[in-house]
C-alpha cells in the first residue's frame, strides 16, 4: 500500500504479487478496496494491481475534471511508473467502461479486459436515473449518503466489509465524484467496439437484469468476447461472488496466456 506521484497528482494503490499483471478499476464513490478479495486470492498467483481514481479514498483530490480519457492516462503512467508493460484491465460497473477506453486507446499495452456488470454506454433510463441520481447527491455534497448506501450493498451482512468499505468511500471529494458520474452519463463508445481485437472476458449477475441488455450488446459487438452470467447474483459480483468471479478470472487470464 503505497502513494505515488502520477500525473500532477497523489495517487493511492496497491501492488501485490508475481508474474501477469492485472488492474483493477472501480466505479464512482466506491475504491480500490472493493476488490479485495481479488487482490486476496489473485495476488498469489498473479501481479495484482489497484488503485483509488482521484478524488476516491485514499487518493488526492483532482484539479482536472476526472474524465475516462484521464483515468486512462493516469492508469498508462501507473503502468509506468511500476515497469509494467502490458496488463489484464479488469472494471467493474462504470470501471468497466474504462477498461473499454483503455483498450481502444492503448492496445498494445493491455493482453485484455474483464468487464463486470459494466457498458459501453448508458441508454436505458433506470439506469441513467440511477447514475443522474449519484451525480445529484454528489454535487450538495452527499458523498457520505451515497458511501453508506454501495457500501450496504457490497457488504452482504459483513459487519466488517461494511465498515471497511463505508470508511474508505465517504473519504471521496463531491466534485471528483459529481464528475466521474457526469462523465459515465455521456460516454459511449458503441461504434467503435469493433475496433477492440484483444480478449475481452463480460461477466454479469443472472439476476441482475437492467444490465442484460448491455451485456449483450457488447457481447455482440466485442470481435473476441466471452459472456458468464453468474448464478443466483445481482450487481455485487465483487464481493457478493468473489469466489466465482476469481475463478473466471484466472481461467481466462491463463487461456489468454497459453
Amino acid at each position: 500500500m503505497s502513494q505515488i506521484y502520477i500525473n500532477g497528482y497523489s495517487m493511492y494503490y496497491t501492488d501485490r504479487g508475481q508474474g501477469t499483471a492485472i488492474l483493477f478499476i472501480h466505479p464512482p464513490v466506491l475504491t480500490s478496496l472493493n476488490f479485495q478479495y481479488q487482490i486476496q486470492e489473485l495476488s498469489g498467483k498473479f501481479r495484482t494491481v489497484s488503485f483509488d481514481i482521484r478524488g476516491h479514498g485514499r487518493s488526492e483530490a483532482s484539479k482536472k475534471e476526472i474524465t475516462y480519457p484521464l483515468i486512462v492516462e493516469d492508469i498508462r503512467q501507473l503502468m509506468d511508473e511500476l515497469k509494467i508493460e502490458k496488463v489484464f484491465l479488469c472494471g467493474y460497473s462504470t470501471g468497466g467502461s474504462v477498461v473499454l477506453e483503455f483498450l481502444l486507446t492503448y492496445p498494445d499495452r493491455a493482453s485484455g479486459g474483464i468487464v463486470i456488470g459494466g457498458m459501453s454506454e448508458v441508454s436505458n433510463s433506470r439506469l441513467r436515473n440511477k447514475i443522474l441520481l449519484g451525480r445529484i447527491l454528489s454535487k450538495f455534497g452527499a458523498v457520505g449518503t451515497i458511501a453508506l448506501s454501495v457500501a450496504w450493498s457490497q457488504a452482504n451482512k459483513k459487519l466488517s466489509l461494511f465498515r471497511s468499505l463505508f470508511n474508505d468511500a465517504k473519504k471521496g471529494n463531491t466534485k471528483n465524484a459529481e464528475q466521474y458520474y457526469q462523465y459515465s452519463l455521456h460516454y459511449n463508445c458503441t461504434a467503435h467496439l469493433g475496433n477492440i481485437h484483444l480478449p475481452v472476458l463480460l461477466v454479469y449477475g443472472e439476476k441482475d437484469t437492467l444490465f442484460h441488455p448491455y451485456a449483450q450488446l457488447l457481447h455482440q459487438r466485442l470481435p473476441k468476447s466471452e459472456l458468464v452470467f453468474v448464478k443466483n447474483t445481482k450487481h455485487q459480483i465483487p464481493t457478493k461472488a468473489s469466489a466465482k468471479l476469481n475463478e473466471l478470472i484466472e481461467q481466462f487470464v491463463h487461456s489468454c496466456s497459453q
